[in-house]
């Protein structure tokens, strides 16, 4: 049978054939040391789980929700944010609770797109800024990711070419998977710009508490007027460790958010109450449990660069997010990113993610998620040494240099 049209308008997805490899090396019994998905092993806060055994017992909390997230924690959200960005929001209008901030990319993307509607979005990127849209009905024009004047050439030349004009320009800044970030000159910038083309700004902020350096990422809603024009998406998933509870935000203007809310409105009840207040609670603590989340990070983005360079594999150290953005080693660049995966599984038992599963313009690249403790990225390295210094015998009747280009 045929496939159903938004099926069809879907790519392979390249990560399942890295996966369905890693299932079976492990199957056959390899210690397989998986760097490839962004999933954070690091516990849930035990001061966050107590709230959610409290709160549970009380079957109160066992009713259907709401789905734009109980009073108490959309205030607590708010003030998060004045504290964090001095950026005042109304709790009432311009926050709402979503379940994390790929669910409320997607629902956003149902809530204001129109068949055809030109987006423009970076390149490479994770996946759901751009499908979220292509799913609802949109284009997606890519841009650079870079945050230079680079960005601002790709930006003039897309408004100036795109027919229809372009309704959103999508940011994501500390960026998955480049680790890119960006200052508030930049966001000023591109705030000026879309206010004078009539352009939504909707921004990934899923990172913003993971990075290193004490260089705090700044949000676009920093910069006086993105109010009127810009809706940022935030995670609990990285900044508490608390990736299967999916919370998320998303805050910022008032009309957006309004047509978020009543998009989700038909189709959830929201989180679990439980879930809503011991977020809640994280929201209003000292912050202690993300700077101990941040350090863990960075102890192991630095054992990261050190051994896999001792290994003959340079990798840049990423100023923020939980991920390194790696170039495949020189001999490798002919093959792509996902042959290069995979050759990795099988030789190194290592996982890692292949770039082009991000965009066809990050095929020269692997990104690398800092998911496994010190012990373990030591040991990646140590076996990625030996693939490396055994390539080209290695490589023998696996893949043909050029199966690429």
């Amino acid at each position: 049978m045929e496939e159903f049209h938004k099926v069809r308008r879907l790519p392979p997805y390249v990560f399942e054939q890295v996966n369905r490899l890693k299932a079976s090396a492990r199957a056959a019994g390899a210690d397989i040391i998986d760097l490839g998905m962004g999933n954070p092993d690091l516990p849930t806060p035990q001061s966050i789980v107590d709230k959610l055994c409290e709160v549970v017992q009380d079957p109160r909390t066992h009713r259907y929700s709401t789905s734009r997230g109980i009073p108490g924690l959309r205030k607590a959200q708010a003030r998060y944010y004045e504290r964090r960005f001095g950026v005042k929001l109304d709790p009432d209008t311009q926050v709402v609770a979503t379940l994390g901030s790929k669910e409320g990319f997607a629902n956003m993307a149902q809530a204001i797109t129109a068949p055809g509607d030109v987006v423009l979005c970076p390149n490479p990127t994770y996946p759901i800024h751009a499908f979220g849209f292509i799913m609802s009905g949109g284009v997606i024009r890519s841009m650079t990711v870079k945050p230079d004047d680079s960005f601002f050439y790709s930006l003039e030349r897309a408004v100036r070419h795109s027919i229809p004009k372009p309704l959103a320009l999508i940011l994501n800044y500390p960026s998955n998977p480049t680790a890119h970030v960006a200052d508030l000159d930049f966001y000023k910038d591109v705030v000026a710009f879309a206010r004078k083309h009539d352009i939504i700004i909707l921004s990934d902020l899923a990172y913003a508490e993971v990075y290193y350096d004490d260089a705090p990422p700044a949000s676009v809603l920093e910069v006086p007027g993105a109010v009127d024009v810009a809706v940022e998406f935030t995670s609990m998933s990285k900044t508490f460790s608390m990736p299967g509870w999916r919370m998320g935000f998303a805050v910022g203007n008032e009309r957006l958010i309004a047509a978020l809310s009543r998009v989700k409105s038909y189709l959830d009840y929201g989180a679990f109450t439980p879930i809503q207040v011991a977020a809640t609670t994280a929201l209003n603590g000292d912050g202690s449990e993300i700077e101990m989340v941040r350090e863990t990070y960075k102890r192991r983005r630095d054992v990261m660069v050190e051994s896999f360079a001792n290994a003959g594999w340079e990798v840049p150290a990423p100023q923020a997010t939980m991920f390194a953005w790696a170039p495949l080693p020189e001999r490798f660049r002919e093959i792509g990113s996902l042959e290069f995966s995979k050759l990795l599984i099988e030789k190194a038992e290592v996982a890692v993610a292949p770039g082009v599963g991000f965009g066809e313009y990050g095929d020269d690249y692997v990104r690398i998620a800092l998911v496994e403790n010190e012990h373990r990225i030591r040991q990646a390295a140590r076996n990625i040494k030996r693939f490396l210094a055994s390539a080209d015998e290695s490589m023998q009747n696996v893949v043909q240099l050029n199966t690429r280009r």
